[in-house]
């Protein structure tokens, strides 16, 4: 009996945790690599996106949490990145295979097409979670893009300057936004999303030390129980 509840409780935990590498198109030819993460494909979706020099694997632990939100996530190897907890960028390596542009704002083709990807499977908005310069390519994406219901951001900066100016580009913005930092990246996030209406947007950072980018969600950040907190916060208004 007590090795049936164990195979039961194991395949619970294994099933929660499933996920399947998926590839798909990018509008300009490249063959983008994502790892899935799906309970029940009536849930809606969060895309999740890495940071720089990183890979899918910044959601090695912390999609199968997410999942318990009630969503299904996509965790997506944008063209530029590395590698991270042992989990390699196959897209990033494929672009430089093949000469492909791998600046910040190339990722912006591979967002897109992650966003195309998963409406072919559901009808429902999508939630694009960004970490660091992925976080302000999320804001670009989703401004005018129907598909889009909202955003969590985790350290969104100005990484495109002089070519583009986030602060500018994103006046009016009118869909949720959820912005986190650390508290040293506080101030710079607050004028970053300065020209964007209260009532639209969340900001939070911790009163003292923090992480950059999603990292502020892994349990070897010592404050990341108070990120999920505001998160929980934050998802309870969208739903």
């Amino acid at each position: 009996m007590r090795i049936i509840v164990l195979f039961v409780f194991l395949f619970s935990f294994l099933a929660l945790g499933a996920q399947e590498k998926v590839t798909f198109l990018a509008e300009d030819g490249l063959k983008i690599t994502a790892d899935l993460y799906e309970t029940n494909s009536s849930n809606p979706y969060i895309l999740l996106f890495h940071q720089d020099g990183y890979s899918r694997g910044e959601y090695r632990q912390t999609a199968n949490k997410l999942l318990k939100f009630g969503y299904n996530c996509l965790a997506v190897d944008l063209r530029s990145g590395g590698e991270v907890n042992y989990i390699q960028n196959h897209t990033a390596l494929i672009a430089v295979q093949q000469g492909y542009s791998v600046d910040y704002l190339s990722s912006q083709k591979d967002i897109e097409a992650a966003i195309k990807w998963v409406k072919e499977r559901s009808e429902k908005q999508v939630v694009l979670l960004g970490s660091s310069f992925s976080a302000s390519v999320s804001l670009l994406v989703a401004k005018n893009n129907p598909d889009v219901k909202a955003l969590i951001l985790f350290s969104p900066g100005e990484y495109f300057t002089p070519e583009r100016m986030i602060q500018t580009e994103i006046k009016d913005f009118k869909k949720p936004i959820f912005a986190a930092s650390s508290q040293r990246e506080n101030t710079y996030v607050e004028e970053l999303l300065s020209n964007v209406p209260s009532s639209n947007k969340t900001i939070f950072a911790p009163k003292t030390g923090g992480e950059h980018g999603s990292k502020s969600l892994w349990t070897s950040n010592p404050n990341n129980q108070e990120y999920w907190l505001a998160l929980t916060m934050f998802f309870s208004k969208i739903r």
